[in-house]
């Protein structure tokens, strides 16, 4: 409220007075707000304060008390009490609510307070213009509110999204172990159940090659476990089989490349990665097709008789080594002659 204002034209006498009687009816419209918000949204938790006063009270109460502290000053922008709301916002986030159903609370709150400072200005007669300007504050302050919802929310998820990255990597190390100390079964289901992931009883492990270094992850979906932290990335699919499954990640992967094993047994995840990454590393020598996602399933020969190569060409060195005394000439005679008898 400027000072050109229809609020800051009404007698200072009458704006005191008005303050005076909001403020003392402050702790009862907050608890009217808080009933009638219980009524509408019963779901809600009730998170009680060191005092034992229920925090949502307190913060209802606190963003009244402020606005109406504001309107006697009418100096700048009221300044939306902090952490109260950025705690509503966490506490949507943690609790998996959009924050939808909390800017509908917020102005509910902001209606109730309206009809009871319209009551007030009618007792004491402040003039209908400058009311009408109290609507427009009440609702620019419930923006402030609502930024400090968001900025809450937005914390609760990342500190979400984080604590399951953490749990999901800690998963696709137990699965892509090589060896294991035990049974791994347990912690399999405990670690899988923590990021709410049903165990498949197939899997197929994919290895990507990135299109760019800051490239943004692959929208494979929830069902599908992600790595980003390697250099080539890894990924788990549950049931690769499953119907839509290949259309599906065929358009998630579209501009990436790389390699995805063959289904396997969950227990044998480790598997499915070794030959995707024979896969990546055939790949990066031109000797399969770059460029795309491919499965190794449908380059079976390929990868089973060049993944030894070294081990035939170390096999040829020994077999020929008592020709390497011929010359050009000389070996490319044999060379005919053997074919011919070939």
């Amino acid at each position: 409220m400027n000072a050109r204002s229809a609020w800051h034209d009404v007698p200072r006498l009458q704006v005191r007075r008005f303050a005076a009687i909001a403020m003392s009816e402050a702790p009862a419209l907050a608890e009217e707000i808080l009933r009638e918000i219980r009524r509408e949204y019963p779901h809600l938790p009730v998170v009680l304060d060191d005092s034992g006063e229920p925090m949502a009270l307190v913060g209802i109460r606190r963003a009244i008390e402020v606005f109406v502290q504001h309107l006697e000053t009418a100096e700048g922008r009221p300044t939306v009490p902090p952490g109260v709301f950025q705690e509503f916002g966490r506490g949507e986030g943690l609790n998996g609510r959009s924050l939808d159903s909390l800017q509908a609370i917020y102005r509910m709150g902001v209606r109730l307070a309206w009809r009871r400072f319209a009551d007030i200005g009618q007792r004491v007669e402040i003039p209908p213009p400058a009311m009408y300007e109290l609507v427009d504050a009440g609702y620019e302050y419930l923006d402030g509110l609502v930024d400090q919802s968001v900025r809450g929310y937005a914390e609760a998820a990342a500190r979400q999204a984080g604590e399951r990255l953490r749990l999901q990597r800690r998963l696709m190390e137990l699965l892509l172990a090589e060896r294991h100390r035990g049974d791994p079964a347990d912690a399999l289901t405990e670690r899988a159940a923590r990021i709410g992931w049903p165990l498949p009883k197939k899997v197929a492990v994919g290895v990507l090659l990135r299109p760019a270094r800051e490239a943004v992850p692959p929208a494979v979906g929830q069902g599908v476990l992600l790595d980003m932290d390697y250099e080539q990335p890894r990924m788990v699919v549950p049931e690769p089989d499953a119907a839509g499954r290949p259309e599906l990640l065929h358009r998630a992967l579209t501009g990436w490349a790389g390699a995805i094993g063959p289904p396997v047994p969950l227990a044998d995840a480790a598997k499915s990665l070794r030959w995707a990454e024979a896969a990546v590393r055939l790949m990066e020598r031109d000797l399969l097709p770059a460029g795309d996602v491919l499965y190794c399933t449908e380059h079976t020969e390929a990868l089973v008789l060049l993944q030894p190569e070294e081990l035939i060409d170390d096999l040829a060195r020994r077999c020929l080594a008592p020709l390497r005394h011929c010359g050009p000439t000389h070996g490319r005679r044999l060379a005919e002659t053997l074919l011919a008898w070939l």
